[in-house]
C-alpha cells in the first residue's frame, strides 16, 4: 500500500474514532474519576491509621487543594472570580462538598474498611435523582429510576444482614458516611442550578476549597485537631498530599461532567468509585468481604448499566 493510500485510509477512519469519542467520552471520564477517587478511600485509611486527626486531615486536603489551584490560576493568568454570587456558590459548595462530608468520611474511616466506605458513596445518585426530580432539573426516566433502585437495594444488602459486616457496631459509622453522601448530592444540585454558563470549573473548585478551609480553620484550632506536617514526610503526609491532588483533579472533572452531562449522570461516578475502592482495599490492606457485600457491589454495577446520559445532553457536550 502506498503512502498516499495509507494516509487516505487513516483519514477515513478518523471520523469513526471521533464519533466513538463523542459518544463515549462521558463514560471514559466517569471511569477515570471513579478509579482515582476510589483510591482516595485507601489513602484516607492510611492517613487515619497513621495517627492523623480526621478533622485535621480534611482541613489539609482543602487547604492544599486550594493552594495548588491558586498556583495554577497564577500560572495560566486566569483569576478566580470573586463577587457576591460566586462567594455564595463557593461557600455552599465548600460546606456541602468538602468541609462536612470530608470530616464525616475521615471519622468513619477510623472504623470502616476502605471497601465498605467506597460502597456507601453509591447513595449519592439516589439522593441526587430524588432532588433532581423534585427540582425539575432532570426529567423522569424509568430506566434511570430502575438503576437508582438497584443502588438502593445494594445498600440494603450492605447494612441489613447480620452476616454482611464483620462487626455490627460499625453500622452507625456507615450511616455517618451516608450522611456525607447526602451532602454531596445537595452540592450536585447546587452546581446544576447555580453554576453560571461558561464558568471555569477549576475556579469553582478552587473557590470551594478556600471557602471550606476558612470555615474549618476555627474549629480545627479550637479542638486541637491540627495535623502538623513533619519533615521528612511520612506516610500520613504523603497520603494527605495524594488526597489533595486527587480532589483537585477529580473534583474539577466532576463539576465539568455535571455541567455537560447532567447531575444525575455525573453522580454515577459513585458506582465506579465503589468498585475501585473495594479493589484498592483488597490490594493495599488485604481486605476480605462477605458474599453479601459482593452481592451489593453486583447490584451497583447493574444500576450503573441502567443509567446513561440523555442523547441530547451528550450531543450538547460536544
Amino acid at each position: 500500500m502506498s503512502v498516499i493510500e495509507t494516509a487516505q485510509t487513516a483519514s477515513s477512519r478518523k471520523p469513526d474514532r471521533w464519533v466513538f469519542l463523542m459518544r463515549w467520552w462521558p463514560w471514559l471520564l466517569l471511569l477515570f474519576m471513579g478509579n482515582v477517587w476510589g483510591f482516595s478511600f485507601s489513602l484516607a485509611k492510611i492517613a487515619v491509621n497513621g495517627g492523623g486527626n480526621p478533622m485535621g486531615i480534611a482541613y489539609w486536603q482543602a487547604l492544599l487543594g486550594g493552594l495548588l489551584l491558586i498556583g495554577l490560576s497564577l500560572v495560566i493568568r486566569k483569576p478566580i472570580p470573586v463577587n457576591r454570587d460566586t462567594v455564595i456558590l463557593y461557600s455552599l459548595c465548600g460546606l456541602l462538598g468538602t468541609a462536612v462530608p470530608g470530616v464525616l468520611f475521615f471519622y468513619a474511616a477510623v472504623h470502616v474498611s476502605a471497601g465498605v466506605m467506597s460502597i456507601t458513596i453509591s447513595t449519592v445518585p439516589i439522593f441526587t435523582f430524588v432532588a433532581a426530580m423534585a427540582m425539575r432539573v432532570e426529567g423522569f426516566s424509568p430506566i434511570r429510576a430502575l438503576g437508582v433502585l438497584f443502588g438502593m437495594a445494594s445498600i440494603v444488602l450492605l447494612v441489613g444482614p447480620e452476616e454482611s459486616l464483620p462487626d455490627p457496631k460499625i453500622v452507625p459509622w456507615i450511616f455517618a458516611a451516608l450522611l456525607a453522601a447526602v451532602c454531596y448530592a445537595a452540592e450536585n444540585m447546587i452546581i446544576a442550578v447555580r453554576l453560571p454558563p461558561g464558568f471555569n470549573v477549576f475556579s469553582l473548585v478552587c473557590g470551594m476549597f478556600i471557602a471550606a478551609t476558612l470555615m474549618m480553620t476555627p474549629f480545627v484550632f479550637a479542638t486541637g485537631s491540627f495535623v502538623p506536617f513533619a519533615w521528612p514526610w511520612g506516610i500520613v503526609e504523603w497520603a494527605i498530599v495524594g488526597m489533595a491532588v486527587i480532589s483537585m483533579v477529580a473534583y474539577g472533572l466532576f463539576v465539568f461532567l455535571i455541567s455537560k452531562a447532567g447531575p444525575v449522570f455525573a453522580a454515577q461516578t459513585a458506582y465506579v468509585v465503589t468498585v475501585s475502592g473495594v479493589v484498592w482495599g483488597i490490594i493495599i490492606f488485604g481486605e476480605s468481604h462477605s458474599w453479601w457485600i459482593w452481592a451489593s457491589v453486583g447490584l451497583m454495577m447493574i444500576g450503573l448499566a441502567l443509567v446513561s446520559p440523555r442523547k441530547d445532553e451528550v450531543s450538547d457536550a460536544g
